[in-house]
């Protein structure tokens, strides 16, 4: 088989571990490819190197496909959301003005109550708490607005100021935001850099948030569908790889190289494990499934996923009329049977479910019959159907 080679795009963050697993754990060699894997700066370069043509497929915020599906940012390629590439894997964090005012006010940052600490946030702040974020079309910013709308601390409350996930750290240092929620490891980095401290994980306001997929343009995705089914291949393959917790110390080992993350093993396994440094007081706070790569069918993209959060953008940025459906098949369910049929015996037997309404590990009914989905609320016990 002849070896091709396929240019992907990602940020430098813990999640982009499947792209890089598959090319340095030989799971792209063995499809029969190779990924030239191109870090970018930014988000909007990242979407730019894929609609314009620079890179194939990339490591994506799953709902920038949809916002650019919705008309949203001025870039409007349509792309192709294939699979999902991880489940949650945020963390919300405040700088050390904010941590000193709560600690005063004898807020414990146990990490575990989005209710009390949208209360704690509410009562010490004296203007609108700027929060920086990697992207405006992102989970990140659904995640924050949710929260804040259903709680004490009130959509008003904050504003938010886009910032690199790399320069999260010295934006909260310099006092250009007040507080943040990115991906790992820019959390516990800006903790390391005695910058701020970690408030809470992102499963604590959504438990299973689909965090970044693997988007293709969609001309692509239809006119080289064999090296798309090696690609998608690969990947699930590397996450199934990831999810097992032997493959931890090698995967930090990896993503810490220069090349990727360049970051110190140690702070990307506290993301891997779950086991999170909250504060230069070094609280240990262990978060179950805080970054998931393969179990409970996490890789599938639900059209339901999509439809919620399309929903949360028109609620942003508006969007006008668009077509519901046509924008929720951004996820493709559709491209995910036909490729990983063969691999995946536990293909959910529908593409669209309530989001919200599972809270405990639940049997469902799966092509091979032994799926299991996992834990699956909102902080406010809500429920999202998607034909309502």
């Amino acid at each position: 088989m002849r070896t091709v080679t396929i240019p992907v795009a990602f940020m430098p963050l813990v999640d982009a571990a499947p792209l890089i697993v598959t090319q340095d754990m030989g799971f792209a060699e063995a499809e029969g490819i190779a990924l030239e894997l191109i870090p970018a700066p930014s988000w909007s370069s990242l979407r730019d190197m894929l609609a314009f043509g620079r890179v194939d497929a990339a490591h994506m915020l799953s709902p920038l496909p949809i916002a650019m599906a919705m008309g949203l940012g001025g870039v409007t390629t349509a792309l192709s959301a294939v699979s999902v590439l991880s489940v949650n894997g945020n963390v919300i964090g405040v700088g050390r003005q904010l941590e000193q005012q709560l600690r005063a006010e004898g807020f414990g940052f146990d990490f575990a109550d989005p209710l009390a600490a949208a209360a704690a946030l509410a009562k010490v702040r004296r203007r609108p708490i700027v929060f920086g974020v990697p992207f405006p079309f992102s989970m990140h910013v659904a995640l924050l607005r949710y929260w804040a709308g259903a709680s004490a601390l009130g959509a008003g409350s904050i504003t938010l100021r886009t910032v690199p996930p790399p320069l999260m750290a010295s934006a909260l240092a310099a006092g250009d935001v007040d507080a943040f929620c990115v991906g790992e490891p820019w959390g516990s980095f800006a903790v390391e850099q005695d910058a701020g401290a970690l408030l809470l994980p992102g499963n604590a306001i959504w438990s299973f948030a689909p965090e970044k997929v693997l988007a293709t343009r969609s001309n692509w995705a239809e006119s080289e569908p064999e090296l798309l089914a090696r690609l998608m291949r690969a990947v699930w393959r590397a996450g199934r790889w990831l999810g097992d917790a032997k493959a931890r110390a090698t995967a930090s080992d990896l993503l810490s190289r220069k090349a990727y993350l360049d970051v110190p093993a140690e702070l990307i396994e506290r993301a891997l494990l779950g086991h999170l440094t909250a504060s230069g007081q070094g609280e240990l706070r262990v978060v179950e499934r805080f970054l998931e790569f393969h179990d409970g069918a996490a890789n599938f993209p639900w059209r339901s996923q999509a439809r919620w959060i399309a929903r949360q953008l028109q609620g942003l940025y508006g969007g006008g009329d668009h077509d519901r459906d046509a924008v929720a098949g951004v996820f493709r369910a559709d491209l995910y049977r036909q490729h990983l049929g063969s691999l995946d015996g536990n293909l959910p037997g529908a593409s669209e479910k309530v989001e919200g309404a599972i809270a405990h590990a639940m049997p469902v009914a799966s092509a091979g019959g032994g799926l299991t989905l996992l834990p699956n609320q909102f902080f406010d016990g809500r429920i999202f159907d998607p034909l309502g």
